[in-house]
């Protein structure tokens, strides 16, 4: 093989699997430390410039870094990333003075965000300082889109939502709520320079099937129930709930059923328990509060006489799985099952809709009628017509939504300066040793044994009966620390320098997961099986030296280290060092520009 490029900023990136796997890129060893450090000021910061609602997320993030969590990989569970973020946002003082000043004099620029959402907000946050005149479009009264209508006040304060969409409309956005956009050729003819369009999916999808035009009045779509309730709409449902699907909205559905007047409430999915889309900690919640979840089952009929809903029927089914791998579910031919209830709440999916876009403007759709969008810069087939979020490429997450928020904003400015939208600006990155003295770093790489701390929730009987008081009271300080000494400091590279290397083999002596080996180079596949741990995970690499001076080379599994710098404790010449690598996304602004 040839010796690794450590140049190349994605080398040490995808090492930091957790900053690695979160779409917004946050540097997440770096804000746990500060954590660890009592600087809750500096890391909401560091949190805000990359996801910009750290707060939000700290509740409801679907936390992509944590399955990628190299602690996960020593024992059980990972690190509790996203509970961390949240006491950052908990803790911090008042940080408007460390904003980015808004210019008086703007640069002559107007752009128009369509929905107010999570992806809008993080156009104009990073627009915004760079001298735009930008204009939110929004029917409902307040921003925060599905934030503020779909995620139940339980799981998510609404002082929450306001602090952090406050920070960003404080900003000088100027807001057009109670305003739908009913034609986006008449939103282009006011003049914009750009026009962004973060509308979300806003749409859920309907069951057809027998009974359902009979029982409309008691079947409800999940998502226009959730906003109902979360606007004070809807506040009480039926003794018994059946809700369908088993998505996080499905999870949303059920436990704010349960906070309403459900007694017995039933989710049936038709696809097995470990195949539910709602994430593990969503189905955990759900159970503990006392929801049913049965599986295989798939909805027939929605029963009622007299015009009253009765239950719903359900067929049973089974997987069945071809050569490729491929999933079809087939009945088992077992009787029917009927699940009895009083309403039923369907949670099988969402749907973009868009209406409102003619379709001789110049804006192409393809599959599924969603807009033909570039996925990297966010342009669509009408040059001056971005999308973001959901209303790009289907229903995903929040943290999606902030990434493509600020991808979009750079492509924004870079257009409305007559620039290549596809010249992206590379990350900022840093690599700098740690060493303090003779076999002294500046971090504390003992590892602790300790398990991943739950998170203390309050009394189910208080939490139950009001569906805005907030049921996870979070980490307080001293639990907040002890989780931050799970962090295995994934950041702090090893760094390894061969012309100091003697291949005395100490480090590969010390090494407490076999991850070094001195050996013979040779192709991938023959180097990986002659590891002293065969290197069997493809998805992550091995980092390759230059020859030493044997002819052989130093060749390190990135999958198998943990960063505890006992290779380098013990190297009697330095050869290895550990370095902290700390890599910035560039968003819009000067930064993109740069040679």
């Amino acid at each position: 093989m040839k010796p690794t490029d450590v140049s190349d900023p994605d080398y040490f990136h995808k090492v930091i699997d957790c900053q690695w796997a979160c779409p917004a890129h946050t540097p997440v060893p770096e804000y746990i430390r500060l954590i660890a450090a009592g600087r809750y000021d500096d890391a909401y910061m560091v949190n805000w410039k990359s996801n910009v609602f750290p707060g939000i997320l700290g509740r409801t993030c679907d936390r992509p870094c944590e399955p990628a969590c190299r602690r996960g990989r020593v024992e059980e569970e990972p690190v509790a990333i996203c509970r961390l973020k949240r006491v950052a946002a908990d803790n911090k003082g008042d940080v408007r003075t460390r904003f980015p000043a808004i210019p008086r004099e703007k640069n002559g620029k107007r752009i128009a965000l369509i929905g107010a959402g999570v992806a809008s907000l993080t156009v104009a946050r990073d627009l915004m300082p760079l001298g735009y005149e930008v204009v939110i479009y929004d029917g409902d009264a307040k921003a925060g889109g599905m934030v503020r209508t779909q995620i139940p006040r339980f799981r998510l304060p609404e002082t929450v939502i306001d602090e952090e969409v406050d920070y960003i409309l404080d900003m000088g956005v100027e807001t057009r709520f109670g305003a739908w956009v009913g034609s986006l050729k008449g939103l282009l003819d006011e003049g914009y320079d750009a026009v962004f369009v973060g509308t979300g999916a806003p749409r859920g999808r309907d069951l057809d099937i027998p009974g359902r035009e009979e029982t409309r009045a008691n079947v409800h779509i999940g998502i226009d129930w959730l906003s109902s309730v979360s606007f004070g709409h809807v506040d009480r449902i039926g003794k018994r709930v059946v809700v369908l699907g088993g998505g996080n909205t499905a999870m949303d559905c059920c436990r704010t059923a349960l906070r309403l007047g459900g007694e017995e409430v039933d989710v049936v999915v038709r696809s097995g328990f470990g195949e539910m889309k709602a994430s593990p900690w969503e189905k955990e919640d759900a159970l503990h509060e006392g929801v049913r979840i049965s599986n295989f089952l798939v909805p027939k009929e929605f029963t009622h006489e007299g015009g009253r809903l009765t239950g719903v029927l359900f067929e049973k089914v089974a997987a069945q799985y071809d050569d490729k791998g491929r999933r079809r579910l087939v009945p088992t031919g077992e009787p029917d099952h009927h699940v009895p209830c009083d309403d039923v709440l369907v949670a099988v999916g969402q749907e973009n809709a868009f209406p409102w876009i003619e379709r001789d403007i110049g804006l192409a759709f393809g599959d599924w009628d969603m807009p033909v969008v570039d996925p990297v810069t966010f342009q669509s087939t009408l040059p001056n017509v971005f999308f973001g979020g959901d209303a790009a490429f289907g229903p995903k997450n929040i943290i999606w939504a902030v990434a493509h928020g600020h991808e979009a904003a750079i492509s924004i400015d870079r257009f409305c300066k007559g620039e290549d939208v596809r010249d992206r600006p590379p990350p900022d990155t840093t690599l700098v040793s740690q060493k303090m003295g003779i076999h002294e770093w500046s971090y504390d790489n003992d590892i602790t044994p300790e398990h991943r701390h739950k998170v203390p929730l309050r009394d189910s009987g208080i939490a139950l009966k009001d569906v805005r008081v907030e049921v996870e009271l979070g980490y307080d300080r001293e639990l907040a620390y002890r989780e931050t000494q799970r962090c295995l400091n994934c950041d702090a590279q090893t760094v390894f320098r061969t012309d100091l290397c003697i291949e005395c083999d100490a480090c590969v002596d010390i090494c407490p997961t076999d991850c070094l080996t001195i050996t013979a180079n040779g192709e991938e596949p023959d180097l990986r099986a002659r590891l002293k741990v065969p290197a069997h995970n493809l998805a992550q690499d091995i980092y390759v030296s230059d020859d030493l001076r044997t002819g052989r080379v130093m060749v390190k599994d990135e999958d198998l280290c943990l960063h505890c710098g006992l290779c380098a404790e013990r190297c009697p010449t330095a050869a290895w060092d550990m370095q902290k690598f700390l890599l910035e996304m560039v968003h819009a602004g000067a930064a993109c520009r740069r040679n």
